[in-house]
């Protein structure tokens, strides 16, 4: 602040000698004294005015200074860091397995419960033997009709061939006979009627050969069609048999068994669904990653890596991805690498999936960030830079300040970046480039207002 100047006497000292000549003129008895006393007050007036300009404090002069704002900065150390990438899926149990009904019966046994945890070759469910063992039956008495009637035709065909010998024997001594018979009656030592029954028993003769050679020349179809009849009787057996077999439902891993819709005494009918069981190791988790991510996902994939989700107390690891796409992204398959820990089917879960490294990158506090895409540095005079980078998504890494799990914090990554800069974390609504700043806690001389 400078020292206030004396001002200069500017009309003071007018004023007086003024006044002292009225008062000189009044007491001499001026005839011009009436006039003069409305011009004594405004004299007055007028000198007290200046006496009192004259004589106000000059205002001190200020230097204008510019102002600063206090902000707290972060100094850069490049690294590899893990984005993070929000999922929310099911889980689901590909593996499951729904026992149904093979056949038409009452539910004779169900010593299992939804929910429970059964062993390989635990009985789940037991159809009645009552309604199970007259399928079988009839099946096995099918079967044994059709071997006996291929026998039969067997024995059939051979009859055939010793009678069909037989008949060519007699064919020949009924032509023999009309030739005899023809002899006889040219030389009218026969008579006209002897003659046509000789012909007679020719043609019977023939009738007769050629029915067993007609018989004879059908066994290969017969045969056949017994034989076709047979297998469909085989594999009908074969069925009745499978049926009787799958009556009796034993798990057929180490599961947990789900979906019971069934009670001991209750009939069913075929195909109706008797109950369900998933093994425990084989849970999984499908949910839906944004297209944005499906390149890098797949291509670590493709490198044999296998990045890892946390969420519920589980870790799960990423698979592939489902064969069909939909509008909003694909179908992720996480598969369960931990305990299930109560997870169950149909379990709708959030996770966290860990992405692929990113190289020499910062995690910075989310106030940092200007929209997606700006930071803010502070230069070596103390004022703000601009500087675009990549957003990568949130972070979770061991090397975040703080309590180190990624609250807040995104990863960014730009060719702008080098180690030993230092960004800006305190957010301003009035950022701009070239804004001066000043760091809390450090010694500042400046006398400038602060906000």
């Amino acid at each position: 602040m400078t020292a206030r100047k004396p001002r200069p006497d500017h009309g003071f000292l007018p004023a007086v000698q003024a006044v002292y000549w009225a008062f000189r003129i009044l007491a001499d008895g001026c005839p011009m004294r009436r006039l003069l006393i409305p011009l004594l007050f405004l004299v007055l007036g007028a000198g007290a005015f200046l006496g009192l300009r004259a004589t106000r404090p000059e205002p001190a002069e200020v230097a204008p200074q510019e102002r600063s704002w206090r902000v707290e900065t972060l100094t850069v150390a490049l690294a590899s860091h893990a984005p993070l990438l929000p999922l929310y899926g099911e889980i689901v149990a590909p593996e499951s397995v729904t026992f149904t009904a093979p056949l038409p019966a009452r539910i004779a046994e169900r010593p299992v419960r939804d929910g429970q945890r059964v062993g390989e070759g635990e009985l789940m469910v037991a159809l009645d033997e009552a309604d199970v063992a007259p399928v079988v039956a009839r099946a096995e008495a099918r079967v044994a009709d059709l071997e006996a009637q291929i026998e039969a035709e067997r024995v059939r065909q051979q009859s055939d061939r010793t009678a069909l010998a037989r008949e060519r024997e007699l064919l020949d001594n009924a032509r023999r006979r009309l030739e005899r018979a023809r002899s006889l009656s040219e030389r009218n030592l026969a008579s006209a009627s002897s003659l046509d029954d000789a012909r007679d028993a020719l043609s019977q003769a023939r009738v007769t050969v050629d029915a067993r050679e007609g018989a004879l020349a059908g066994h290969p179809a017969r045969l056949a069609q017994l034989e076709a009849g047979l297998s469909e009787a085989r594999a009908g057996l074969a069925e009745a048999r499978r049926d009787a077999e799958r009556a009796r439902v034993l798990a057929p891993f180490e599961g947990i068994v789900s979906g019971v819709t069934v009670a001991p005494g209750e009939r069913v009918g075929e195909g109706a669904e008797l109950l369900s069981i998933y093994p425990r190791d084989g849970l999984e988790l499908r949910a839906q990653v944004p297209s944005a991510y499906l390149d890098e996902l797949q291509a670590a994939l493709d490198n044999g890596e296998h990045p890892v989700a946390t969420g519920e107390g589980a870790r799960f690891r990423l698979d592939g991805f489902v064969g069909e796409s939909a509008p909003g992204g694909t179908e992720a398959i996480l598969r369960l690498a931990d305990e299930p820990r109560g997870l169950r089917p149909g379990s709708l879960v959030d996770v966290t999936l860990r992405r692929p490294a990113v190289a020499d990158s910062l995690a910075v506090p989310a106030t940092a960030l200007y929209g997606d895409e700006v930071l803010y540095l502070r230069d070596e005079n103390d004022r703000m830079r601009r500087l675009r980078v990549e957003r990568h998504g949130p972070v979770d890494d061991a090397t975040v300040p703080g309590d180190g799990n990624g609250d807040g914090w995104v990863l960014v990554s730009g060719a702008g970046l080098a180690d030993g800069q230092q960004v800006i974390v305190t957010h301003l609504p009035n950022a701009a480039e070239g804004l001066r700043v000043e760091v809390a806690g450090e010694e500042d001389d400046s006398n400038g207002e602060r906000p």
